[in-house]
């Protein structure tokens, strides 16, 4: 089937041409013409499918030909709201690919940056908004948006969306959307809780299924190897430089992981950068571009970027830590093997994590394939309880020491100056000892209150009598000394204004 079989409008099918898609792939086959028809839709299709095409080629369609003779201010019609910041860039880009010749204006807005930009575009009128679900619900409050008139919603990797945290968000941004309105729902994974939440959005919507839930693409090899922990970071050297790789994403489990692994290709010359939750947007914008342009071979990233990472022939993904959700593997590899590209997935399993590598094949329905040459094979078995709660232990007693070496400046793990801890020691006990005298003090002015409070009522009424007088008595002596100022020299800086004469007479000394 040919993408002119599928009723697109002229200027769409030209756009497509420019992209070099002829033929469209399964699922926007089944999608594109339900839509258009104005069907909802909940679509289960892995990664790399082209789901992104699939809702936007007919919602820019539709809006096209109910506003290309509206000659006003744009208004927000269509709302695709996505779990990352990476995703919503990539489905801001293709929009502006497929809509070429086409009166659609569009827009994305997400947090990380300053929202002054985002906000004087939504200011000059949207036909499709690309959204985050935090920033999206900040700029509603701030009432920047609107969700008023929105005719196509667009709910993208909800499985993530769910993993990320994001259910009350999205309950939120259901309630202010109006009733009548075409809803599409996709995931790559349909467990339970999203066919739940799909049941509250979609109205008797059409369900499409193009591979079986939590599969991988066909045309991704898949090897694993078993290895020690402390020797992942040689393996990894070898697997790169043993197979040649010019361009590889690597997935670790937490973002100071991924810092290390960076640094230690970097160290053995190998050019790489990472992107995780850590970085700002831009540095993670920058990172991804240099990797896509093939100026950097490696690209190390944590599950942030798990989805919305688009990069055309991306020949290898490498799992230097296996993920412990079955789930995110498949999202993961997914990164490989695009619009029916060969692609590579290998992995690097430590003992701890052999558990993991099981879930995973009974996810996926296959065994994954164990490289047998492997220079640097797994010799350690997997921690008892009692080996791993010791191993809980001494990381808890690391980070704790890790953290008071930060309190006193490092200096204990450093060899500091001694001289500057005992001038901190010492501040640190006069501080101590003046908030004890002040303790003292009040202590003392609470005990002299209840003291006169106790004393017989005639004694304290005639202590006013006393205190008027020698108010009284204050007054004057304060008059007199005011009469006398205006003759003698004050160490006020007004002082600084006195005459010659004066200064000389009185002979006082002037501030500077």
């Amino acid at each position: 089937m040919k993408f002119k079989e599928l009723n697109i409008i002229e200027p769409i099918l030209k756009a497509l041409e420019q992209k070099g898609y002829e033929e469209p792939t399964p699922i926007q086959e089944k999608a594109i013409p339900l839509l258009l028809g104005r069907k909802d839709i909940l679509a289960c299709a892995q990664t790399g499918t082209g789901k992104t095409a699939a809702f936007a080629i007919p919602i820019i369609q539709m809006i096209h030909n109910e506003d290309k003779d509206h000659n006003g201010r744009p208004y927000m019609k269509g709302l695709i709201v996505t779990p990352t910041r990476e995703l919503a860039i990539q489905i801001d880009e293709n929009l502006k690919e497929y809509s070429r010749g086409t009166i659609l204006r569009h827009a994305v807005v997400f947090g990380g940056v300053k929202q002054h930009d985002q906000v004087r575009k939504l200011q000059k009128g949207v036909h499709i908004l690309v959204a985050t679900p935090g920033r999206l619900l900040d700029l509603i409050d701030q009432g920047y948006i609107s969700l008023n008139k929105v005719k196509y919603f667009v709910l993208d990797e909800a499985d993530r969306m769910l993993d990320m945290g994001f259910i009350n968000d999205i309950k939120k941004l259901i309630k202010l959307l109006p009733d009548q309105r075409q809803s599409l729902f996709f995931s790559a994974t349909m467990p339970e809780n999203i066919v739940e939440l799909s049941q509250s959005i979609l109205k008797n919507p059409e369900f499409i299924e193009v591979t079986p839930a939590s599969t991988t693409a066909e045309t991704i090899q898949q090897h694993l190897y078993y290895t020690n922990r402390s020797s992942k970071p040689e393996l990894l050297l070898h697997i790169i430089k043993e197979k040649n790789i010019d361009q590889v994403l690597i997935f670790t489990k937490t973002k100071h992981g991924a810092d290390r692994v960076a640094k230690r290709l970097r160290n053995e010359k190998i050019k790489a950068d990472v992107i995780h939750g850590n970085r700002a947007q831009n540095q993670r914008q920058k990172a991804l571009s240099l990797f896509k342009e093939g100026k950097i071979l490696a690209l190390v990233a944590t599950d942030i970027a798990a989805r919305g990472i688009d990069i055309d022939k991306l020949s290898y993904v490498i799992n230097y830590d296996i993920p412990n959700l079955p789930e995110s593997y498949v999202h993961r590899i997914g990164r490989s093997g695009r619009a029916g590209e060969e692609g590579t997935a290998i992995s690097i399993c430590e003992p701890e994590e052999n558990q993991y590598i099981k879930d995973i094949q009974k996810l996926i329905g296959l065994k994954i394939n164990v490289i047998e040459n492997n220079p640097f094979p797994q010799t350690e078995k997997p921690m008892t309880d009692a080996e791993k709660k010791e191993w809980e232990k001494e990381k808890q007693r690391r980070k704790q020491e890790f953290f008071a070496n930060r309190r006193s400046g490092g200096n204990s793990r450093s060899g500091g100056n001694t001289k500057s801890n005992n001038e901190g020691n010492s501040r640190r006990d006069k501080s101590e000892k003046e908030v004890s005298g002040k303790q003292k003090h009040d202590k003392k002015r609470r005990d002299d209150n209840s003291r006169q409070e106790n004393k017989p009522k005639q004694e304290r009424q005639e202590r006013p009598a006393e205190n008027n007088f020698n108010k009284a008595t204050s007054s004057e002596e304060n008059q007199s000394k005011r009469s006398q100022s205006k003759f003698k020299p004050s160490n006020s800086r007004r002082s600084t204004n006195a005459s010659p004469e004066l200064t000389k007479k009185y002979r006082w000394p002037l501030e500077k």
